[in-house]
């Protein structure tokens, strides 16, 4: 890992995570928003599926409900400020204009400086990278510059705007750190928690504080801090 620098957060006051899935933002990412939420910056979700695929032995109705009522509780763990969830089909995500469009109107609507998501790298540090979280990092990417373009989905309605940055977590090449030490670090870890069918169904899975502190802790022992979640930032 190379020398990572401070991620500065002067000045933002709003940001957006747009992510595929309910969890997604709680391996690693939603200790930042703890940190950033304490700081007095309102972080908004944006999911783009139910996850509603998400847990075989549950039909996807059903999965769907549960999942949407685990993200709730681990929003407000985090102390997010807002939560939508988008109906775009679990596991078969394109970044297409229709997600384009969809992830252009909330950062019209919210205008955050900056916006996090996961990677859209295939292969990534735990193997490889699930395919909807791939769509994602690239249908954000161009809804920025979507966003902030006047002649680009005019029928929203809405005014353009620019985010300052993007950053994407599990990035081969990462840029940045947030330091997410003490609390944020335990809040994170009780987010993830809070996805209690979710993780029930995954009898293999690694606990909530071996998942935060395996994406935080290397980094954090190079900085000498506790834990630093390693972001690439990107600007546009």
């Amino acid at each position: 890992m190379t020398e990572l620098a401070r991620l500065d957060t002067e000045g933002v006051e709003r940001v957006l995570a747009v992510v595929a899935h309910p969890d997604d933002m709680e391996y690693g990412a939603s200790a930042a928003v703890a940190k950033w939420a304490a700081e007095g910056i309102d972080v908004h979700y944006l999911l783009l599926t139910a996850g509603e695929a998400g847990i075989a032995s549950i039909e996807p109705c059903r999965t769907a409900d549960i999942r949407a009522t685990e993200q709730k509780a681990a929003c407000e763990i985090v102390g997010a400020a807002s939560l939508e969830i988008l109906d775009f089909r679990d596991g078969m995500l394109e970044p297409d204009h229709s997600v384009r469009k969809a992830i252009a109107r909330r950062i019209r609507t919210v205008r955050p400086h900056m916006a996090i998501s996961l990677t859209w790298e295939l292969e990534v540090g735990f193997g490889i990278n699930h395919v909807d979280h791939r769509a994602c990092g690239m249908a954000l990417i161009d809804a920025i510059r979507d966003a902030d373009n006047p002649w680009i989905f005019q029928d929203l309605d809405l005014e353009r705007w620019k985010v300052d940055r993007a950053l994407f977590c599990a990035a081969n090449r990462p840029t940045h750190y947030v330091d997410v030490s003490g609390e944020p670090l335990q809040k994170g870890i009780a987010s993830l928690a809070a996805h209690t069918q979710y993780l029930e169904a995954l009898p293999e899975h690694p606990s909530p504080e071996e998942i935060n502190r395996g994406v935080t802790e290397e980094a954090g022992r190079r900085l000498g801090i506790e834990a630093a979640l390693p972001l690439r930032e990107v600007r546009l």
